[in-house]
């Protein structure tokens, strides 16, 4: 059914600025741009939606619109972030890199199964590059973490005491 994913899409406040940082800085190839000029209601629009691809062929996809009012906002990690993998050889020099241009950057963390590090692009939003470790996969398998039991002790735990 669902084979993968085709593409996220947020708000952006401006295309240039949005395609710097994902192209220039990130490496993401700009594909396609779709100006909008009419919502599928018949609304009148000036929208661009902007797709950026990644290598698996998924994208990120922003659209600029001034026709509705949108709260851009430095997003905590816990509200939203865009995670990318890349290799563990990467992390390192982009987070040089960042530092370099002057982005907010943070990092390295140790998550365990991947290590990271984030920067802020200029919507606000927070952009995580992870890389796998070597036990990354048998980490992340349901049948070896006990992902179902995890969540479901969270859930009793956070109902309380039984009465």
């Amino acid at each position: 059914m669902i084979r993968k994913l085709h593409h996220n899409a947020y708000r952006c406040r401006d295309s240039e600025q949005t395609r710097g940082f994902y192209e220039d800085f990130l490496g993401l190839r700009l594909v396609k741009t779709l100006p909008i000029m009419a919502s599928k209601t018949g609304r009148a629009t000036r929208t661009l939606h902007t797709f950026y691809r990644m290598d698996d062929g998924a994208h990120l996809a922003f659209f600029e619109t001034s026709d509705m009012p949108f709260e851009f906002k430095p997003q905590h990690d816990f509200d939203l972030h865009i995670a990318l993998e890349v290799g563990a050889e990467d992390l390192l020099p982009m987070l040089a890199k960042g530092r370099s241009l002057g982005l907010e950057c943070r990092g390295p963390s140790d998550h365990g199964m991947i290590d990271s590090v984030y920067f802020r692009d200029p919507n606000g939003y927070v952009i995580e590059l992870c890389a796998k470790r070597a036990d990354h996969d048998a980490q992340m398998d349901p049948a070896l973490n006990q992902a179902r039991q995890g969540l479901q002790r969270w859930t009793a735990d956070k109902a309380g005491p039984a009465q």
